[in-house]
């Protein structure tokens, strides 16, 4: 029996975190040897260079005019199906409950039950979906029915139960940062086109939803602003944004403040900051703040959700009540007009990312969860590696 695995895996493949996760995690198993099949309506866009353990099957849906809106979750569950008949797919690894488990499930239904699906769950399909009464018998299916299912928090796993009354084992993985595209770089000529040597540079990335509450972030910025010489990044893009451009020029700070606009090289873009801000009233997880911890760059943010099991407060970041700006400045004056205290927060973000949050660590655990359900003995060549790699 081959010690490897053939492994389709669905996400949204455009921006947002679950579909950066799913599409590193997907080239890191291929790395391994494993056959990784993404299917997806879309290539992902971190996909990258081709290599020949990875492949890319596209999902197209039907016009069929009798279809009032185009079926794209029966298109979905049609070509999952026939990509695992076709490449005798071990397992598929969906991303969120619905529609992709949802879909996994019906192929299963159709290729046989040899095929097994693992479902991650990232927050929305919980946070949101799960609140909505016409679909919560939906997701608590999908969940119930998974041959694994992981949450990328201990907080979502208790939302998970709490919502949906789900009693079932669910593994926390953690979502993970590649140490190899992660670290500090240097950035000191790109950090001169936007700031005077003397200033601080504080950074927010999201969508801009109503959620990541991008209007504290200003708020933030401007008492900050009062005290250390400061500039304010602004990464992406999304519903929010106007009205951040809106209380920008009614503070005054227009000249103060930069809008990127989205960005590919997110670990070049977080190196040129000295915080992150991340006042979420919800969040997961909260990737961005692993990916700036990853470079050496502290977050100012809220106890919301899973942040506090990513952001060690006053550790690797100061954390606040959702809506507390005045203790958010504060937190980020004190971090940035002491060298010393920045100094060692800095150095344990890198020591945090690089060993808990470690690419190898997180993949060797989903390696582990797939191994399990498929009822096969870890490879000897698994048994031998170390996960402390991540030390290295």
């Amino acid at each position: 029996m081959r010690d490897t695995l053939k492994i389709g895996i669905t996400c949204y493949p455009t921006l947002g975190g679950s579909g950066v996760v799913a599409t590193e995690l997907g080239k890191l198993l291929a790395e391994k040897g494993h056959d990784v099949h993404f299917i997806t309506h879309s290539i992902p866009f971190r996909l990258g260079r081709f290599d020949k353990h990875i492949y890319f099957h596209e999902v197209e849906v039907s016009d069929y005019y009798v279809f009032r809106y185009p079926p794209y979750d029966l298109s979905l569950a049609s070509k999952l199906a026939q990509v695992a008949k076709m490449e005798n797919l071990d397992l598929l690894h969906v991303h969120y409950a619905i529609p992709h488990a949802v879909c996994a499930l019906l192929a299963k239904q159709m290729v046989g039950e040899h095929l097994k699906v693992v479902t991650t769950l990232h927050g929305t399909d919980i946070t949101v979906l799960a609140q909505d009464e016409s679909l919560s018998d939906l997701i608590r299916y999908a969940i119930n029915e998974s041959d694994a299912v992981t949450a990328v928090s201990e907080d979502l796993i208790r939302e998970t139960r709490e919502t949906l009354l789900v009693n079932r084992p669910i593994d926390l993985t953690y979502n993970f940062v590649d140490k190899r595209v992660y670290y500090p770089r240097d950035v000191k000529k790109l950090r001169g086109e936007f700031a005077h040597p003397d200033e601080k540079i504080l950074m927010h990335i999201s969508n801009f939803r109503p959620v990541k509450r991008v209007l504290d972030v200003v708020e933030v910025f401007s008492k900050v602003n009062e005290t250390v010489p400061s500039r304010l990044l602004f990464v992406g893009e999304g519903p929010d944004l106007s009205k951040v451009i809106a209380r920008v020029k009614e503070l005054g700070l227009s000249d103060r403040v930069c809008f990127c606009g989205k960005q590919d090289d997110v670990a070049e873009v977080i190196s040129l900051g000295d915080l992150i801000l991340l006042p979420s009233e919800k969040e997961s997880f909260g990737l961005v703040a692993l990916e700036a911890m990853a470079c050496g760059v502290p977050t100012i943010g809220s106890l919301a959700g899973g942040i506090p099991e990513l952001v060690k407060d006053g550790e690797t970041g100061f954390l606040s009540p959702i809506g507390d700006t005045d203790k958010m400045a504060s937190d980020a004056i004190a971090l940035l007009t002491n060298p010393e205290l920045y100094g060692s927060m800095v150095e344990a973000c890198l020591q945090r990312a690089r060993i808990t949050f470690c690419n190898d660590k997180i993949t060797a655990d989903y390696e582990d969860i797939y191994y399990r359900v498929l009822g096969r003995p870890l490879p000897e060549r698994r048994l031998q590696r170390d996960k402390l790699s991540c030390l290295g």
